[in-house]
């Protein structure tokens, strides 16, 4: 059963990295994969390790129907979550609200262009999340950069800086969250700890990129129906709508710290307050002007594919976390290593496979507070490792997954052109933190 589960989720990321060449939609690919598994866990229900290791084995249909219902539950917060914030940029977007940034980026080089980008989204990151920073600034982008491989090599970058910035803000990363809630982090030595070996791991695929970069970007030009759509905004409405949509987002983090309500509640509540002020706003306006500023019409230009896309992926490493495959492997990291460092830097590279939620998860049952008390080395290490190593592939993370939803980054592409950097920052920061503790 073992064999078998792990060749469908390899066979099912095949499928998702040669998407282009066999002109198959990834999202296809994602939805067969993750319900295989779960028929795959059914099939093999009692060879299952997280089964083995119970005294009196459970009703196979009972058991997986409570794992199953568990997991959908995270899951849909992660999509709802997702699909709040891109209704958000989006809004933001069809009322030139960008503008408020875009007028101010005066620089048409790329080297220079890059840097700002990855900073601010570095910065942004742990602020917000990594994820509804990835959603912002791929938005920003599309603005900008007008043909398709600056946007991706931009688009990229994002990832990288997002995964970096969200690693060392106790909330700018779910694992990071799941951390900090758990009590093995502390908000100020986090951020002291982590904050230069985040900043490296930007750092140094940035030194890395401008040396090969040259020349300058080009600007989009607005098609007749953007500059149509465009001047029936005013500079208040689009400067209203940046700064309330800033509001919505940035808000969300506070929801959760008062309320302790998970981040999606927070979300639909800044899309609900939105979608009332926008109909407040256009009152006044002929009804198909009004229709086009509304948030029902952002939902139809949300791409829904994607969202089943991160659906499937998910609902995979569900599976695989569900049959406790991925607890065996963190058992067994340990007993053949034994190093923070090397079990830490092994983690983060599966998290660029495999969802770091439950090998963070895995990690924190391992190994009890009693060895490793807050704030260790290793649980720092564990926070940094897991938040950047998801950038070596772009379905490694969320950030990394939004960015490929909207940017419509090829995963091979990706691979070619921007794993390299990833990887190299990535291991650059393992290397800092090593020296500097």
């Amino acid at each position: 059963m073992a064999i078998l589960l792990v060749a469908v989720f390899i066979i099912g990321y095949a499928l998702i990295a040669f998407e282009h060449p066999l002109k198959i939609d990834k999202a296809a690919s994602a939805l067969l994969t993750g319900v295989f598994c779960w028929i795959i866990l059914l099939a093999g229900f009692e060879n299952m390790p997280a089964i083995q290791s119970l005294d009196s084995p459970p009703d196979a249909h009972h058991f997986l129907d409570e794992a199953l219902f568990e997991h959908l539950g995270e899951i849909a917060g992660i999509l709802f979550f997702l699909l709040g914030a891109m209704t958000i940029v989006e809004l933001v977007d069809v009322h030139d609200g960008f503008r408020a940034i875009t007028d101010r980026i005066s620089t048409a080089n790329r080297v220079q262009l890059l840097w700002i980008i990855s900073w601010v989204t570095f910065f942004l990151s742990a602020g917000l999340d990594n994820m509804t920073t990835a959603i912002i600034m791929c938005a920003l982008l599309r603005r900008i950069i007008k043909d398709k491989e600056n946007i991706w090599l931009f688009g990229g970058f994002v990832i990288i800086a997002a995964n970096a910035g969200g690693a060392w803000s106790p909330i700018g990363d779910v694992t990071t969250i799941m951390l900090w809630i758990g009590g093995q982090v502390t908000t100020v030595p986090v951020m002291k700890t982590l904050f230069l070996t985040s900043v490296v791991s930007l750092l140094v695929p940035l030194l890395a990129a401008s040396y090969f970069l040259k020349g300058n970007i080009e600007s989009p030009k607005q098609s007749e129906s953007e500059q149509k759509a465009h001047s029936q905004t005013t500079a208040l409405e689009r400067n209203l709508m940046f700064v309330l949509g800033g509001v919505g987002l940035l808000s969300v983090p506070v929801f959760k710290a008062v309320t302790h309500y998970p981040p999606y509640l927070g979300i639909l509540l800044s899309v609900g307050l939105l979608w009332y002020f926008t109909e407040f706003l256009h009152r006044g306006k002929e009804p198909e002007t009004k229709q086009g500023f509304s948030v029902a019409a952002m939902l139809h230009r949300i791409d829904t594919p994607s969202i089943l896309f991160f659906l499937g992926i998910l609902l995979a490493v569900g599976a695989l976390n569900t049959s406790g495959h991925l607890r065996q492997m963190a058992t067994l990291l340990n007993q053949t290593f034994g190093n923070i460092y090397i079990i830490n830097t092994i983690i983060g590279l599966l998290s660029a496979i495999v969802d770091n939620v439950p090998l963070v998860a895995a990690a924190m049952g391992m190994y009890p507070m009693t060895e490793f008390p807050a704030d260790h080395d290793f649980w720092n290490l564990l926070a940094y490792c897991a938040g950047t190593g998801g950038s070596i592939l772009i379905i490694g993370s969320a950030a990394g997954v939004a960015s490929m939803s909207i940017l419509k980054i090829d995963f091979l592409w990706y691979l070619k052109r921007i794993s390299g950097y990833a990887l190299i920052g990535y291991l650059s920061g393992i290397a800092v933190y090593y020296f500097t503790h």
